[in-house]
């Protein structure tokens, strides 16, 4: 989930960079992370492992 968080951080210096529109850096960030975390969680990264 760090993962996630930095890539959103990242998206948003780079949206910085290109002087990206506002609405950009609601949707950019979000995305990256509701996306990311859907996907990780489908893969099974985020399921506790029996006895552990």
């Amino acid at each position: 989930m760090l993962v996630l968080l930095a890539l959103a951080i990242a998206a948003i210096a780079l949206l910085a960079a290109v002087k990206a529109a506002a609405v950009w850096f609601t949707i950019v960030p979000l995305g990256i992370l509701f996306i990311g975390a859907s996907v990780v969680r489908s893969l099974g990264w985020f399921d506790k492992k029996a006895g552990n």
